[in-house]
């Protein structure tokens, strides 16, 4: 299952390269381990269809969902497609390099290419950045795709009411996208001492006559 993004979502995408995300660069070179309740396996396709309680992990990738559809190309690259379970969303987590930070999101369908090394994250997506246990910032949209080569994610909004397209998330309005960004402190700033004035006796006080 390929998810196509209509020729509007190009000219609509928002570009969020001020916020640029780093994940892990090794996990695409990670093996690909998958439970599940049921699999079934097509050799002549390299496609493996995974059903039920799907748990994907690939070094500090994480995906949950209902049904999993992998294949491998010629040259190793792994393709997953996620579904959730009806009225439900499929889970996504991994750690960004060198830091104590983590991303998380969720969506409809989850697309991961590890040839592209991107993840797309379709219908109610959801996108979350979280220092340590803390939610820094929390964005949502119709459709976001989060780019670990390039160190940059978009996002498109919702379509109007009726019209073809992803559902946006709770909160986003049709063809707007939502973000809650927080500041992050200046170093500088945390680090200079405060500056403080020294108190000084008051000749005045000392003449008053008790």
């Amino acid at each position: 299952m390929k998810i196509r993004l209509p020729s509007w979502f190009v000219l609509c995408a928002l570009t969020l390269s001020a916020w640029t995300v780093q994940a892990e660069k090794a996990d695409r070179d990670k093996p690909m381990n998958i439970e599940a309740d049921a699999l079934r396996y097509d050799d002549a396709k390299q496609l493996s269809i995974f059903t039920g309680q799907v748990v994907l992990t690939k070094g500090t990738i994480l995906i949950r969902g209902a049904r999993l559809e992998v294949r491998q190309d010629a040259q190793g690259n792994q393709f997953g497609v996620v579904t959730a379970e009806p009225g439900k969303r499929a889970f996504f987590r991994q750690k960004r390099e060198g830091l104590d930070e983590t991303i998380e999101g969720e969506g409809e369908t989850i697309d991961y290419d590890s040839r592209l090394d991107t993840v797309k994250f379709v219908g109610q997506a959801q996108l979350r950045r979280y220092q340590g246990a803390k939610l820094n910032d929390d964005f949502n949209g119709g459709i976001i795709v989060y780019n670990n080569l390039t160190n940059v994610f978009t996002l498109d909004g919702a379509p109007a009411s009726g019209a073809q397209g992803s559902t946006g998330q709770a909160g986003a309005p049709a063809g707007r996208v939502r973000a809650m960004l927080t500041p992050k402190p200046d170093p500088a700033l945390k680090a200079a001492p405060e500056a403080s004035t020294p108190l000084l006796s008051s000749p005045a006080l000392n003449d008053v006559k008790r």
